[in-house]
Order: C-alpha cells, then sequence, then structure tokens
C-alpha cells in the first residue's frame, strides 16, 4: 500500500457538494473550523476576497482549496456570472488533522496543472449542470476522488508546509511515519525510529524536525492523541483508548490531551459535540 493511501485509510474522507451552478454578484462563505472548502470555478472571473486577506483574481478553471477556511467571499460578474462547484471536505468528522495541517491556507491551482483529470473533471462538470438520479451522491463521490488527486499535487509539487505530508515525502522518514501510523501503541523511543528509517539518532532527529518542524517523540504523542479522538468520538471508553493508544493508563491519556490540546479528553468531547450542534443550526 502506498504512503498516502495508508495515511487516508486512519481517516474517514467525506466530501459534501452543497452548491453547483452560476452565480451572479457577491457570495460570502462563513468561517468553518470542522471542514475544508473547494471552490471549483468552471468558468469565471471569480474574485476571492478574505483569503489571507488578499483578493485572488481567477481567470481560467481552476481549484481553490482552503484547508481551514475563515471567512470569505467570492465576486462574480453581475450579468455574464460564473460556473462553479462548492464543497465541504472533511477528514475524519473533526476540523484540525495532520492533512490539513500539513497544507498553506490556500491551495489555488489551475486545472491544466492538474495532469490525467480531464475526464473526471468532465464527468464532475457534466454530473454537477445536470438533473440526473443519485447525482448528490456522485459528486461527492467524484469530489473526494478529487481530493486525493489535489493532494498528490500537492506532496509532488512541494506545496506541504511541514508535517505529516512532508514527512511522507520524504523516503527515509516515511518508513517512520508509517510506522506510527500503524500502529501507534508500540513503544518507540528516538534509536529505534531512526533505525526505521535507516539513519543515525542524530542525524534522523534533526532532518524529522527540519522535515517536518517537530521533533520524532512530539510527533508521535500528536499521533496517538488524534488517534484517541478518533476512538472516543466512537464512544470507546477512556481506559480502553488509554491502551489502544500506548498509554498505560486513563489517567497518562489526559495528562497526554492537556499538554496537546489544554483541556481534558471529557472537555475535548463536549467541545466537539457543541461544535457540531452549532455548525448543524
Amino acid at each position: 500500500m502506498d504512503k498516502l493511501t495508508t495515511l487516508l485509510s486512519h481517516f474517514s474522507l467525506h466530501a459534501g457538494v452543497f452548491y453547483t451552478g452560476n452565480i451572479c454578484g457577491i457570495h460570502d462563505f462563513a468561517q468553518d473550523n470542522l471542514r475544508g472548502h473547494i471552490h471549483l470555478i468552471r468558468r469565471g472571473p471569480v474574485q476571492v476576497i478574505g483569503v489571507k486577506h488578499e483578493v485572488f483574481d481567477i481567470t481560467e478553471p481552476t481549484l481553490l482549496f482552503l484547508p481551514r477556511p475563515d471567512t470569505h467571499r467570492l465576486v462574480a460578474d453581475d450579468r455574464a456570472g460564473a460556473d462553479v462547484v462548492c464543497a465541504t471536505v472533511q477528514f475524519g468528522g473533526g476540523g484540525r488533522n495532520p492533512i490539513t495541517d500539513s497544507l498553506p491556507s490556500v491551495v489555488m491551482v489551475k486545472l491544466t496543472e492538474l495532469a490525467g483529470v480531464e475526464s473526471l473533471l468532465g464527468l464532475m462538470f457534466e454530473e454537477a449542470f445536470a438533473n440526473h438520479n443519485g447525482r448528490q451522491a456522485v459528486l461527492d463521490r467524484l469530489c473526494e476522488v478529487l481530493m486525493i488527486r489535489l493532494l498528490r499535487y500537492c506532496i509532488d509539487q512541494g506545496l506541504t508546509q511541514g508535517g505529516t505530508l512532508a514527512g511522507l515525502a520524504d523516503a527515509r522518514l516515511a518508513k517512520t511515519i508509517t510506522a506510527i501510523h500503524d500502529d501507534p501503541a508500540q513503544a518507540r523511543d528516538l534509536s529505534s525510529m531512526a533505525a526505521l528509517a535507516g539513519m543515525s539518532r542524530a542525524r534522523f532527529a534533526v532532518r524529522f524536525r527540519e522535515v517536518t518542524g517537530v521533533t520524532p517523540a512530539d510527533y508521535l504523542a500528536s499521533w496517538r492523541v488524534m488517534t484517541a479522538q478518533g476512538l472516543l468520538k466512537k464512544g470507546r471508553q477512556l481506559k480502553h483508548v488509554a491502551d489502544d493508544v500506548g498509554y498505560g493508563s486513563a489517567s497518562a491519556l489526559t495528562r497526554a490531551f492537556v499538554r496537546k490540546l489544554g483541556c481534558s479528553p471529557t472537555e475535548w468531547l463536549r467541545g466537539e459535540e457543541e461544535a457540531i450542534t452549532a455548525v448543524s443550526a
């Protein structure tokens, strides 16, 4: 199994297309702490305002992905308008995750640069601007495929800003990172992690931090806490989750939560439920 597929196997990627068609004038989008936003511009021009406090003029078919969307707007010509597909993207049902955290605040790619996706985009636009049975389900699945292709592009083009995706792009570090993903409960020290990468302890420690932005120990702890978050959201008891992710007790996992997130597992779960309720409302 390849590195990106292995990573994605730990998350439930879900895309939801919420608008397809022609837009005219101003369309505002609120900040979203739980999902990324995709704006697929089939025909413009379109101005994007509010991203990185800049104005982006899109004049040709473009894919715009906002991993951590703040308040922003699309502005199209009042008469000619613009043909767009807008969707939300979630990895694992929560907000922060190692995939989107590895990307810059805005990823903007001309569709001509996404080699090999012509047939996918053609099918997507056909579904988007028609009214076939099962249209929504097809659009959502195609959008998920497009998201995976975009992640592949970001890795290949070096568009990552450290984190997991940058680590997986490094052939040696990827061996250690994949092992951590596959078995977070396994006891690991610097020597054993360096051995997986085929590097000395000192060289591995320096290289890991240079590429990912964190130390190997911190990465392991973060992955364990993130894995615990997913298990807790599924209703698994705290004491069992602690064993599953390599902590000897519920209290040890709670201390890890406080160090990483500033709150206990119970407080974190309550906050997630409140955030989901607010977004739904």
